[in-house]
């Protein structure tokens, strides 16, 4: 006995000894990329944790992950669902639970802790938990779908009537007043935690007691509702009471029902709003009761009497029923709710950040045109809504107009087409009264009141305030910069700002005129985005919607979820289809997913092979080809060709990845075969051009590696951008990315500062000196004012002038390379990027003819970092004079590891 006290009591001593010593902790645990997620499935769980160190080169060589059916469990050391042990392993991103079944519809608690490359333990991370969701059909412990109306699947519109093919459409949506919903439950013991999971199409908002249940806007997400229908999973235990508790759900239109009055883009139903709710009680004493949506429920119309995505919506205060949504309103008026058709789609759950209001735009400055109209001017193009705060007379009205732009008179112009777009509150009276649109958005900066005034006037209702609010999607902040030239930072912001508006639960083209998801938006801009925002889970949610778009014969269309059914080739175009399996390479690539590659490699493959079938010589030349391209015409088998080439030879390297080597050689040889084809049908040997000598027709074989002459093709395009072009910018929607890597990449940033740094058309400089605060749809700044194109230049100045990349064979960054271009007259650049791996930094200045570069290098990764330095130049690092770096050129070469480094060259 004495000698087992005394090994006890040396094994409790050095654990905690060498625990105290760690050189490493865990600064953030996640599950699914998320922190405390909801609705998780067990077949795609999985942890990541990212890891700090005051001490620079540590690593991981191990972790154990524990998990507890109960928060107290976990902290008293009771692992009773499961227990990793030490795996020893580098491992700490994309970690799939390997345990036992996990319950549907129950929260878990998890911690993880690390050993440093001393194998030295380091704490537990803070305790985390998340909640899973609902496995099979049968856990929704018979919840119906419910609703206050419904029509015949027969008369139902899907997909959508687009263009003037909607006037004539016989099957004519109407508009009808929004239905809410109430539910009466008891709680009738001591609770653990109560569970809502719901649904409600198109949207719903729901609330507890009266009080709103989360922060979405516009919940759930834009699917195809006739294969994938979204739901939310909230934890309401603070929302409910013992006793008596009411829920309520107000329903909207959204995407699953449009209808044909005031402005549309396209007309058509999949049906009238409904919802499936299921509230879960788990008791202390370890019992369960659930409340499900019936026809118990009970249901009546709300004040809003209209409500469309694109047209607007319309609030009738005088029909407001107080109280409706707490537990003593007397509902014997009401009618019982019924029992509606289930949504054809699957019920899965919704695992990306929801769409919320991010940001606030005070009343800005305020115009009065005429005696009974405001103008409203916010100083910044949003997606968002009017908050109006506002005093009148029972049944005043109040019209609100949202626009982009105004006109010569300063009342407000919705330009393009897109009108009529407005807003109709009609007040109650009795005192000040706020509101704001539910269920519909718009792009806005200017805001115009009618029949209102802002002066205290008896035959007019009284605005007291007007707020504007900025709906997106709500994944966080990825990376932020900034450098010593004005005019790059003012391209930053307006390119932020359109990115923050189109990044909703897909990816827009605008939030005005279409609001659709073509998928060139995330096709050519997701590596900028990224840089902006972590968009993991957004791109994850967007594969279900290209696997529910894809045709039967493998076309992938061009938008998806495809709402509307274009023709030629606004529905099947290259460049844009693409997307199916560049949309997985990006997702393994910058986050290490390797499940996803699996999930949508049929998908892929039937694209592929959709392609194959489509091209003549391994050339493919239909499509859209480089939309609003400025320059020399590029041939449409250029930018269709280029994609198939890159989509096909990342395929092979995807298929690889997941153990399929004859595939990855199939489609490595077919890659090649077009590659070849390309080569001998545009490349001229001569004039080293290919096609045209276009921007777009050069500049893409030289970004996918396609380029026979790499040297020579690189000198005629800087040739055709500096002598025919004069330094200015003529590739189109397509090529524009594909533009600026040629020249970053190759060491041409010079070329790349001349193009960017000026005003006149086209070019960023001259958008801004227009007045533009996001970016227009085209660089002359007509039609829309706020859209997803054009940004790419983002992706210089994050891996550019701030030099944050990672090497080619890196994933999700465990490799990077910080390699920045100081150009032009730009003196100091900061960055800071968020990998999966952590913080990556990178700040530089020139000053007394000192370069000085101050690096982060998060935990668990390596570095190449890549500085400007001439021959005969000092290199310190830490203060310590580096003797044997490698240099070429004008750069010098450092490997490092994690940690923090100040290097100084002079």
């Amino acid at each position: 006995m004495p000698v087992k006290l005394s090994i006890s009591f040396f094994v409790y001593f050095f654990f905690k000894i060498t625990t105290a010593w760690s050189q490493i902790s865990v600064s953030q645990a996640l599950c699914d990329n998320m922190v405390n997620p909801t609705g998780v499935h067990q077949q795609s769980l999985f942890f990541s944790w990212e890891m700090q160190s005051e001490h620079n080169d540590q690593i991981q060589t191990a972790y154990q992950l524990v998990i507890g059916s109960s928060l107290n469990h976990v902290k008293s050391g009771k692992f009773d669902v499961y227990n990793s042990g030490v795996v020893t392993t580098s491992r700490s991103i994309q970690v799939p639970y390997t345990g036992n079944m996990l319950k549907p519809a129950q929260t878990y608690f998890w911690k993880v802790r690390v050993w440093d490359k001393n194998n030295v333990s380091s704490e537990w991370s803070k305790i985390q938990f998340f909640t899973t969701g609902i496995f099979f059909s049968d856990s929704w412990q018979g919840a119906q779908w419910i609703g206050y109306e419904d029509i015949p699947y027969a008369i139902r519109v899907v997909p959508f009537v687009h263009g003037k093919m909607k006037e004539a459409d016989p099957k004519r949506v109407l508009n009808a007043p929004l239905p809410f919903f109430r539910k009466n439950f008891s709680i009738s013991k001591k609770i653990d935690n109560v569970l809502l999971f719901i649904s409600g199409l198109g949207h719903y908002k729901a609330s507890v007691n009266g009080q709103i249940v989360g922060n979405a806007f516009l919940a759930p997400g834009w699917t195809n509702y006739d294969r994938t229908v979204l739901y939310n999973t909230y934890d309401i235990t603070d929302l409910v009471s013992k006793g008596k508790n009411t829920i309520g759900v107000l329903l909207g239109n959204g995407f699953y029902n449009i209808s044909q009055e005031r402005y549309v883009k396209a007309t058509g139903t999949f049906g009238k709003p409904k919802t499936i709710v299921l509230i879960k009680i788990n008791y202390s004493d370890g019992t369960t009761e659930y409340v499900v949506s019936d026809n118990s429920w009970k249901a009546a119309l709300s004040p809003i009497t209209f409500s469309n995505i694109y047209g607007g919506e319309d609030y009738d205060a005088l029909l407001e029923q107080p109280g409706w949504n707490i537990n003593d309103f007397d509902d014997r008026q009401w009618n019982h709710a019924i029992v509606v058709r289930a949504p054809s789609g699957k019920l899965l759950p919704e695992k990306d950040y929801p769409v919320a209001i991010c940001d606030s735009f005070l009343t800005g400055r305020v115009k009065k045109v005429n005696n009974s109209t405001l103008v409203y001017d916010f100083g910044q193009n949003v997606s968002g809504v009017p908050r109006i705060k506002l005093k009148g007379r029972a049944g005043q009205r109040v019209k609100i107009i949202p626009s982009e732009l105004i006109h010569e008179n300063g009342t407000v112009n919705q330009a393009d087409g897109v009108t009529p777009h407005y807003y109709v509150y009609t007040l109650k009276g009795g005192g000040e009264e706020i509101w704001q649109p539910s269920f519909s958005y718009f792009a806005v900066r200017y805001v115009q009141v009618e029949n209102a005034t802002n002066e205290h006037l008896d035959s007019l209702p009284l605005v007291t305030d007007l707020t504007l609010l900025h709906n997106r999607n709500s994944s966080p902040s990825n990376g932020s910069f900034a450098c010593s030239k004005d005019l790059f930072n003012s391209i930053y912001r307006l390119i932020g700002w359109a990115i923050k508006s189109n990044l909703q639960s897909y990816i827009t083209d605008n939030p005005q005129r279409e609001k659709l998801s073509w998928q060139g938006e995330q096709n050519f801009m997701r590596v900028a985005i990224n840089y902006d925002y972590c968009v993991y889970n957004l791109y994850r949610s967007l594969t279900q919607n290209m696997i529910d778009a894809q045709h039967e014969n493998g076309l992938m269309p061009d938008i998806a979820p495809e709402y509307v059914r274009f023709q030629g080739a606004f529905v099947d175009s290259p460049e844009w289809g693409t997307t199916a399996i560049l949309n997985s390479w990006f997702l393994y690539k910058y986050y290490g997913d390797t499940s996803i590659i699996r999930t949508t490699y049929n998908m892929m493959t039937r694209y592929a092979s959709y392609l194959e079938k489509k091209s003549e010589n391994h050339i493919l030349e239909y499509g859209l080809g480089d939309w609003l391209d400025i320059g020399k015409v590029t041939p449409m088998g250029i930018t269709a060709t280029a994609y198939y080439y890159h989509a096909v030879a990342s395929l092979s390297q995807m298929a690889l990845v997941i153990g399929k080597p004859a595939d990855a050689a199939y489609y490595h040889h077919l890659s090649e075969n077009i590659k070849q084809a390309f080569n001998e049908k545009y490349f001229n040997d001569s004039l080293k051009i290919y096609a045209t000598g276009s921007q777009t027709a050069m500049a893409m074989p030289l970004s996918f590696g396609m380029a026979e002459d790499k040297a020579g093709v690189l000198k005629s395009l800087v040739e055709q951008i500096q002598n025919t072009d004069s330094n200015r910018l003529t590739a189109g929607d397509v090529g524009h990315r594909y533009l600026i890597k040629a020249l970053f990449e190759n060491d041409r940033a010079d070329v790349l500062y001349n193009i960017t740094n000026r005003d006149d058309a086209p070019g960023y400089g001259y958008l801004l000196k227009k007045g533009a605060t996001s970016l227009p749809e085209t660089w002359d700044g007509k039609y829309s004012q706020n859209q997803l194109a054009m940004g790419h230049i983002l992706e210089w100045f994050y891996g550019g002038i701030s030099g944050i990349t990672q090497a080619e064979n890196s994933v999700a960054f465990n490799h990077i390379v910080i390699h920045p271009q100081p150009v032009g007259d730009i003196n100091w650049a900061n960055c800071s990027f968020h990998s999966p791996y952590g913080w990556i930094k990178s700040d530089w200045e020139i000053k007394d003819e000192v370069f000085s570069s101050r690096i982060e290098i998060p935990v668990n990764t390596k570095a190449t970092v890549i500085l400007p330095a001439k021959a005969n130049a000092e290199v310190r690092m830490n203060g310590e004079k580096i003797k044997n770096a490698r240099r070429e050129k004008d750069t010098i070469s450092l490997p490092v590891h994690s940690g923090k480094y100040t290097i100084s060259i002079k």
